[in-house]
């Protein structure tokens, strides 16, 4: 339950800066009257300030009148400052205060006197608005049709459709459904902003995995270049290796030692055919000369010319004899050393004997032999260091792997998706007019309204059939005649605003938290015949009295005196307005 208390105002509209208070806890009919006394009272009703009660009301729960009044007009004009209206009220058992005002703007809220929020700067808080509204369960167009009932409100039925269709869907509950799929919208959007923002981690993953798949086949073409020299080094040494252990080094010194022999054996005897070539070929030129030259002695001794054969003197002739026989003494001496030469040499040959087969080495110097274990060893050396050589590719790659490598998993986008998919399908379900959940809601509460609306016109004395439509049109008929809200009479439609109103109230009842107060602000006064004040009174003592309802009603008719638990009097002088404290108690009849 919804038990509004009281309500007090200060500098709001015609009441000025002697705060006014009004309470809403005496269950029964209070009918509010005015007595403008700047009009000489006696009857004068006008201009009193009545609506101001229902209009303060709409001020402090909604931060505005229940008409177009703009916000600073509704500041009173005569002290145009600290304009204040303060709203006691419980749900539940839970105590709740609303301060709202202008000039300064405030507004403040509390809950069991603990104030939650509180705005002086704008007096707008958003946040705290939503709060209240969400609390009372009601927009502020509901409002004015099932507790604050106005003539100045525009009627249910004149409304366009989209404004009947907002305020019926809200009243059936279908509101709920659109609160909900707006919830969910919003979801939906977080949900396909994670699925973006989930495939824009997953896309950055896969690039970063490609580039490091790169720089690891990079690396292990570059591994296997380095591994295919170290292996074909150390084939290469170790080639070198086997052909050195095979090797008997001590052979081979001893055959560096005859080959050492065998080459200078080879040199002498090479030294010794030389020399005997020589010589062969000195023997035989000095043999020629030999022989010529006793030839041309021969020719000498006859006095002839050993060139041209002519006869020569005989000094020129033993000159020449002389000289020749010198020549042939040197030549036969010479060839006498020759032979002794020869000799010499042909006994060398003969001790040299036969040289053979000159001795085979693997080294071609005998350094190199005797260096042998220090080569060998060295390539040992060599062959483990390459064997040993560290992989650094492989640290590389396997860094990359471990480190650099990031698993990627699909199974958050599909998460994501599912829900993505139901959140979908439940957006459809709760926004599609042809839902069977709308059309159970509809169903089901459209029955309930269009009953109570019919036995509240009934109770009235309207003639008419008025119902709901499963599109949440209005059909209204008379005798089978289809008609317009405006083809109603004054009075029909008044008594047409007070069925709906009521059985407005009857369904947002049944689906909500009961509120206590009804306001009618004289719906009953204008074109309403007597039998139709009856009836609407008697339908309001039935609410009053079975659902412990306080209902105000404001009005000029000054013979409902007689027929209401409670008055209140709103008294206007001096340009200001008070509500009087001093409430009559009448027996309603």
């Amino acid at each position: 339950m919804i038990t509004l208390k009281n309500i007090t105002v200060k500098n709001f509209m015609s009441v000025g800066n002697v705060t006014q208070s009004v309470r809403f806890t005496d269950n029964g009919l209070t009918l509010v009257l005015g007595n403008n006394l700047d009009l000489g009272g006696d009857g004068s009703r006008n201009g009193t300030g009545k609506t101001t009660i229902i209009n303060a009301l709409s001020y402090a729960i909604y931060g505005n009148a229940l008409t177009n009044i703009r916000k600073d007009n509704l500041v009173n004009k005569t002290n145009s400052k600290q304009m204040m209206v303060t709203l006691d009220f419980a749900v539940e058992g839970t105590k709740y205060r609303i301060e709202r005002g202008r000039k300064p703007n405030v507004l403040k809220y509390y809950v069991n006197e603990q104030n939650v929020d509180e705005d002086e700067a704008q007096g707008e808080n958003r946040q705290t608005q939503a709060q209240i509204e969400k609390l009372f369960g009601m927009s502020h167009d509901m409002f004015k049709h099932i507790v604050a009932l106005n003539t100045y409100t525009e009627p249910f039925l004149s409304m366009r459709s989209n404004d009947q269709r907002a305020i019926i869907e809200q009243l059936l509950g279908i509101t709920m459904l659109s609160e909900k799929a707006e919830v969910l919208k919003e979801q939906q959007r977080l949900t396909k902003d994670a699925i973006k923002q989930e495939e824009y981690r997953i896309t950055a993953i896969e690039e970063a995995n490609s580039r490091i798949e790169k720089s690891i086949g990079d690396l292990e073409r570059r591994q296997k270049i380095w591994r295919d020299k170290q292996t074909s080094d150390i084939e290469a040494v170790e080639q070198q290796i086997n052909i050195l252990e095979k090797i008997d080094i001590k052979t081979e010194l001893d055959n560096h030692a005859l080959l050492n022999n065998y080459l200078e054996k080879k040199n002498l005897r090479d030294q010794a055919e030389q020399w005997l070539s020589n010589i062969k070929q000195d023997n035989a030129k000095h043999d020629r000369m030999v022989t010529n030259l006793e030839s041309e002695i021969e020719l000498l001794k006859k006095h002839k010319c050993h060139a041209c054969g002519q006869q020569i003197h005989d000094d020129k002739q033993e000159q020449i004899l002389l000289s020749k026989e010198d020549q042939l003494g040197e030549a036969r001496s010479h060839m006498l050393d020759n032979d002794k030469k020869w000799s010499e040499w042909e006994q060398v040959l003969e001790e040299l004997g036969e040289l053979g087969h000159q001795p085979v080495t693997h080294y071609n110097k005998l350094q190199e032999a005797l260096e042998h274990q220090n080569t060998l060893s060295n390539l040992k050396s060599e062959s483990d260091r390459i064997k040993n050589d560290n992989d650094t590719y492989q640290e590389q790659i396997n860094t990359l792997k471990e480190t650099g490598m990031q698993n990627i998993s699909w199974d958050e986008v599909n998460s994501l998706n599912i829900m993505k998919d139901h959140q979908d399908f439940l957006y459809k379900l709760l926004t599609n007019k042809d839902s069977f959940i709308r059309k159970r809601i509809i169903e089901q509460n459209l029955q309930y309204l269009n009953s109570r609306l019919a036995y509240y016109l009934t109770k009235l004395g309207l003639p008419h059939e008025v119902a709901f439509q499963p599109d949440l049109t209005v059909e209204i008929t008379e005798l089978g005649r289809e008609l317009d809200f405006d083809n109603l009479s004054r009075g029909e439609r008044n008594r047409l605003i007070l069925g709906l109103s009521w059985a407005f109230r009857d369904v947002f009842e049944s689906m909500n938290t009961p509120i206590n107060f009804l306001a009618i602000d004289e719906l009953i006064d204008s074109g309403m015949d007597t039998n139709g004040v009856d009836a609407a009174l008697g339908v309001l003592k039935k609410i009053e009295r079975e659902r412990n309802k306080n209902i105000f009603l404001i009005s000029h008719r000054d013979e409902l005196v007689g027929r209401v638990n409670t008055i209140l009097q709103v008294i206007k002088e001096g340009g200001f307005t008070t509500f009087s404290t001093d409430t009559e108690f009448v027996d309603a009849k």
